[in-house]
């Protein structure tokens, strides 16, 4: 039972530490919506979407009056479209994007995610047709967000496809110049992707989940660096225990709305991510959970250590408070979308370089990074390369969403607006990679993958 004390401590962190739902996705299977003819096959997307997901805005809105509890963003994932689309004669990939932006548009939802790919040990005949035309898909939609998997523990990584997304992030980047590259904000690039992520721009619904299904990603930074400042002395133990406890709570909080959501939607209750996503908002910020462990600031060294204490300690206290904990659930990074690692990049304590270690022990990897308009497409993919490296030897999810903004310069700042924040313009290593990146082929698995 919950008592009267955890109900007045959940209103006060509501009211004052930013706590909230930061998503309710569906997710629902188009497996059944197939056909040789594209127009047929977009019909039926959209006809499914907007079945099962006709009441989901309204029934999220619905719990937030009633509980009183901020449900930020509600979301659809649907299965990859490069699956469904492969059986499509006419190979006019962008008709199955156009179809789920309507889908998302007439069921009101922010953002519907599985405009993807896996190709993490090869493409099909069709996948490379399929990615090509992602640029134009995002170019041409509001809501539809893209993601490939390039790589796994499992197979390694497949650097063909890893060269091919460095170009594309660039052509996207061309396309939507006029909306300052904003289409690479709903463009992720995985390695180890997971199935049942309720957060964009990464979520797909997974070839292994249930027809239709709920997940539900909580935030709670704020909440975090708030019982972190009362902590000053405190030895890394008594940390660790508050980090865990105050995830415990968030997490519950979020079983709650997932089951309810899923009770009143009649459909399948899936996971609760506990993936402590910060916003622009001030006292919402992961980098200000990493000072208050006694920083000067995010970048500093010690950095890495401290993000490594509250990834493991935020699972720790999720999995006590549910058996249903899955998703990413950790800590994000995003720069853009972090008031305390803007901060910490516009003083220069925070680089690339050490963005890149922080993301060997966070929930994903380099998120929402502007970079210099001019950066070669080769040296995105050999971002890339390293990212997938880190989650492939690490057997972790890790991505890259990356934002070359054309004729942007380091130290200038880029305004996105909303939850997407501003994000200064990062430097770039100069050395190229372009030798590397156009051997192609595929890295192999390494040997710890072979487990069986």
């Amino acid at each position: 039972m919950i008592n009267q004390k955890e109900i007045l401590e959940t209103i006060r962190m509501i009211q004052n530490e930013n706590l909230d739902i930061r998503t309710i996705t569906m997710g629902i299977s188009l497996r059944d919506c197939c056909s040789e003819d594209t127009d047929k096959a977009c019909t039926r997307i959209y006809d499914k979407i907007t079945r099962y997901a006709k009441d989901l805005v309204k029934t999220g809105d619905d719990i937030e009056k009633e509980y009183g509890i901020p449900i930020i963003n509600k979301r659809i994932s649907v299965t990859p479209i490069s699956i469904i689309a492969e059986s499509s004669r006419s190979g006019d990939y962008v008709k199955f994007a156009h179809a789920l932006d309507r889908a998302a548009t007439e069921t009101g939802v922010n953002f519907i995610g599985g405009f993807s790919a896996l190709v993490h040990k090869g493409y099909t005949n069709s996948d490379r047709g399929f990615i090509a035309a992602i640029p134009e898909a995002l170019s041409s939609t509001d809501r539809v967000c893209s993601s490939v998997n390039v790589a796994t523990t499992r197979a390694g990584i497949n650097m063909d496809a890893v060269r091919q997304m460095g170009e594309i992030i660039k052509e996207t980047a061309n396309k939507t110049a006029h909306n300052k590259a904003f289409g690479c904000a709903k463009l992720v690039v995985f390695a180890n992707a997971v199935e049942d992520n309720p957060f964009m721009a990464g979520a797909f619904h997974g070839i292994g989940e249930p027809e239709c299904v709920i997940n539900v990603g909580v935030s709670g930074p704020g909440v975090v660096a708030a019982a972190l400042k009362k902590m000053d002395g405190s030895d890394f133990g008594a940390v660790a225990e508050t980090i865990k406890r105050t995830a415990f709570k968030i997490t519950r909080m979020g079983q709650l709305v997932a089951r309810e959501a899923s009770s009143r939607l009649g459909v399948s209750f899936g996971i609760v991510d506990l993936s402590l996503a910060p916003t622009p908002a001030i006292g919402d910020s992961v980098a200000h959970i990493l000072e208050a462990m006694g920083l000067e600031r995010c970048g500093a060294p010690g950095t890495t250590a401290a993000l490594a204490l509250l990834n493991d300690a935020v699972k720790k206290g999720g999995v006590m408070a549910s058996s249903y904990v899955g998703g990413l659930s950790g800590a994000f990074i995003p720069v853009s979308e972090d008031a305390g690692m803007i901060e910490a990049v516009q003083c220069g304590a925070l680089s690339l370089e050490k963005l890149e270690a922080m993301t060997c022990v966070c929930s994903v990897g380099l998120d929402m990074i502007v970079i210099p308009g001019d950066t070669p497409a080769s040296t995105i993919s050999a971002i890339i390369a390293d990212e997938a490296a880190i989650g492939v030897v690490n057997q972790k999810t890790t991505a890259v969403r990356i934002i070359p903004v054309p004729n942007a310069k380091e130290g200038e700042v880029v305004d996105f607006g909303g939850l997407f924040g501003s994000g200064p313009v990062m430097g770039v290593n100069r050395f190229s990679s372009e030798a590397f990146i156009a051997r192609g082929g595929r890295i192999p698995a390494p040997l710890h993958s072979l487990k069986n």
